[in-house]
């Protein structure tokens, strides 16, 4: 490999697991205001194999393009104006979403105020697993929920890498936390600070469950409809997947409660937010697996089995497998 390249992941066609492939292409230039960061770790989501397969954001992203939005390594050069940030500084960001991110490489390029720095005490490899899930949790409870002490917060799927971080937020925040999950994980979201943890599968959740005044909800159609009946009479369900659900609306009307879309977006202020609660061990992040950059589709297809208790982690160096040793 050659000074002005640098190896990807690349997504040639839209489709299943086998439309990912290793090449290389020209490492990119940071424009005034931008960061070139040297990847060290890229966090897989759910969302990159929906991109992949041409189900979301298809009109944000074009053919080929690489994919993934976490990352985090370390500032390799600064365009002009950039005070932010320095070459040989640790950072992790959410860039450009929804446009490509380009996270699945060796180099990343992206506006300075898309990254925060690394808290002390992460490796690249947790760091490369918090920006979107974490700030997926964080908007969603605070910019859009306005979590506060003794808010009733019931969080949907709580044991996936979005929910077990929200568990955390929201108890940091003073909120009684009501998860959902399958038994075998009811342990693990406990250590989090869970008050209640149901199981979704031997119970429906309205059943026991009618005061919540927020309802964090991570899985869409039918299951978010029903999640409208855990509220009391004018709490507010945040739906991150309203787009699958498009009675959402009306069906809130209708039993006296409110609904609100949701789609994560770059914010540094929120990046920060997380830093400072992962710096003061508040926010710990789950690492279900950890592959390397070619293995990128062993990853998703992992992902996609829809078991995963917290992140699954690309590592783009050998180094960054030396670090967590």
């Amino acid at each position: 490999m050659h000074d002005e390249t640098m190896r990807a992941i690349q997504v040639s066609q839209w489709g299943d697991i086998d439309k990912l492939t290793l090449v290389e292409v020209p490492r990119p230039l940071p424009l005034p205001t931008e960061v070139r960061v040297r990847v060290m770790a890229a966090g897989v989501n759910p969302v990159d194999l929906f991109a992949r397969e041409g189900r979301a954001y298809k009109k944000a992203l074009t053919l080929p393009h690489i994919p993934g939005w976490d990352v985090a390594g370390v500032v390799e050069s600064v365009g002009y104006g950039v005070t932010r940030f320095k070459a040989g500084d640790r950072v992790f960001g959410m860039p450009w979403f929804p446009r490509p991110g380009s996270t699945y490489a060796e180099y990343v390029v992206a506006p300075a105020s898309h990254f925060a720095a690394v808290p002390a005490n992460l490796d690249f490899v947790q760091a490369a697993a918090l920006p979107l899930a974490g700030l997926t949790a964080w908007q969603m409870l605070i910019n859009v929920g306005q979590v506060a002490v003794g808010t009733r917060v019931l969080i949907n799927g709580a044991a996936g890498g979005v929910g077990h971080l929200a568990v955390q937020i929201a108890k940091a925040k003073g909120a009684y936390v009501i998860a959902t999950a399958r038994k075998e994980k009811h342990e693990f979201l406990k250590s989090l600070g869970a008050d209640l943890v149901i199981d979704y599968t031997q119970v429906r959740v309205p059943d026991l469950i009618s005061d919540a005044d927020l309802v964090l909800e991570l899985v869409g159609g039918e299951t978010c409809l029903m999640m409208l009946r855990t509220l009391r009479k004018g709490g507010l369900l945040v739906s991150a997947q309203a787009a699958w659900t498009p009675t959402l609306m009306d069906e809130a009307r209708a039993l006296g409660v409110r609904a609100s879309w949701y789609l994560v977006e770059p914010d540094s202020v929120g990046l920060n937010e997380i830093a400072r609660l992962a710096e003061s061990n508040q926010l710990r992040v789950k690492i279900e697996q950890v592959f390397p950059l070619e293995a990128a589709a062993a990853a998703q297809t992992l992902v996609a089995g829809k078991r995963v208790v917290g992140k699954v982690v690309l590592t783009v160096r050998a180094d960054v497998d030396a670090e967590r040793t």
